[in-house]
């Protein structure tokens, strides 16, 4: 929906919409492109390093640093965000609990902490309904408890909402504390083997243009495959408000879909809306430089969802606009031809390219695309409005989207174990 709540239908009105920029893409001596790559800057350590901190944290801190889950190493700044995320007494339960879905109940944590049953299950359900930072599941009678990984999992759940009006101090908090961890670099300890989870589409107005293109790269063809839809705000650009860095693009449009869409509106997490509203929240959010993920499968059943991301705040995408390391996002099924001839290098194509793909030298009338930073999103050829010098073209070999997760699964396991096992050597 527009500022003033009014559905957007048609391109005239998304074109109204002011651009923004990336904080990720300089410009330098008249050269246009990506800024250097953060180095790594993590410091790996072990629970011996914190001799004041109360045990139950540090034990807590091992559980989310484990590599077999995509956990950052024991640091400060880990240490730092889980004594943020829970209350010590918190931390004495949670301690005992596994990764999801090996969970356990609150009658196995209450023997091992010798408490009443009913007082750790109220604990863990405040901890699961309210503070968002374990999952529960299962009979009530049979609950099972679980801690999820930090990124993708804790993150994503504390800070899903349809409104900011339910922020706190601690939210905020939260959010410094994530960004303090993930500006370490540790997740690039996962990124040298591929393993693409998922893949971005082209952006809507391009469709028309790329008469080849499969159901699986239009966002319509996928969403006529479910019956519910929720929309909520992006939890990445949520973050990056509340740290002062917002780049002020639109923030609703992180959507779900299918039967996950009916627990996260039943929960609170998101509101319901239907097909046609969700595409127009799609297309505002394309026309401010936004681009939409969905998983890299094509079963149309298990979990689904596309949040619309940009370079500057998505941490999917700052994986490679950041740190230069796309190994989680899978190839793109088009790229950009550029026209030489008709090319006058005004550089518009590498400001609105959220990966940094694509360097321009305005004074030397160079241009340069890097291939394995592209994400095939189509945002470069609708920046080169008047020369149209920019065209997507199919890539010869891709390979279409596994049929199912058990597919996905199956093709990404070799190069997880090996990333995890990258990981543990690094440590």
């Amino acid at each position: 929906m527009s500022p003033n709540g009014k559905i957007l239908k048609n391109t005239e009105d998304v074109e109204k919409i002011p651009k923004f920029s990336n904080r990720f893409i300089r410009v330098n001596a008249g050269i246009i492109g990506p800024c250097e790559p953060k180095p790594k800057t993590v410091v790996y350590r072990n629970v011996g390093a914190y001799p004041s901190t109360p045990r139950a944290y540090l034990d807590v801190a091992k559980h989310y640093s484990s590599p077999l889950v995509i956990g950052p190493p024991v640091c400060d700044e880990l240490v730092a965000l889980v004594q943020h995320m829970f209350t010590e007494d918190e931390a004495r339960l949670v301690r005992h609990l596994k990764p999801y879905p090996f969970g356990r109940t609150a009658e196995k944590v209450a023997k091992k902490e010798n408490r009443p049953e009913s007082e750790v299950r109220a604990v863990l359900n405040q901890l699961a309904v309210e503070k968002r930072l374990i999952v529960a599941h299962g009979p009530e009678d049979k609950k099972l408890y679980d801690i999820l990984p930090i990124l993708p999992g804790t993150f994503e759940m504390a800070l899903m909402r349809p409104a900011t009006d339910t922020l706190t101090d601690w939210h905020k908090q939260f959010a410094v504390l994530f960004e303090a961890l993930w500006e370490t670099g540790f997740l690039t300890d996962f990124l040298k083997f591929p393993s693409p989870a998922v893949r971005y589409l082209p952006v809507m107005r391009t469709l028309s243009a790329l008469p080849v293109a499969w159901p699986s790269d239009r966002l319509e063809a996928v969403l006529d495959r479910y019956d519910i839809f929720a929309v909520g705000l992006c939890q990445c650009r949520l973050t990056e408000k509340m740290v002062d860095r917002e780049c002020g693009r639109p923030m609703e449009n992180c959507s779900v879909f299918g039967n996950a869409a009916r627990v996260v509106i039943n929960a609170g997490m998101m509101r319901q809306v239907e097909k046609q509203e969700l595409l127009d929240i799609k297309a505002k959010a394309e026309a401010s430089g936004l681009v939409s993920w969905m998983f890299n499968e094509d079963s149309g059943k298990g979990p689904a969802c596309s949040c619309s991301c940009c370079g500057c705040c998505c941490h999917m995408m700052r994986t490679v606009s950041e740190f230069n390391m796309p190994g989680m996002i899978a190839p793109a099924h088009f790229i950009p031809e550029f026209d030489v001839a008709a090319c006058d290098h005004c550089g518009k194509c590498a400001r609105a390219c959220p990966m940094g793909a694509i360097t321009v030298d305005v004074k030397g009338k160079t241009l340069v695309h890097q291939v394995q930073r592209c994400v095939g999103c189509g945002l470069c050829a609708l920046a080169c409005d008047r020369k149209k010098a920019v065209k997507m073209a199919e890539v010869p070999d891709y390979k279409k989207p596994p049929a199912g997760w058990a597919s996905l699964l199956v093709g990404l396991a070799p190069n997880l174990v090996r990333n995890a096992w990258n990981a543990w050597r690094a440590r």
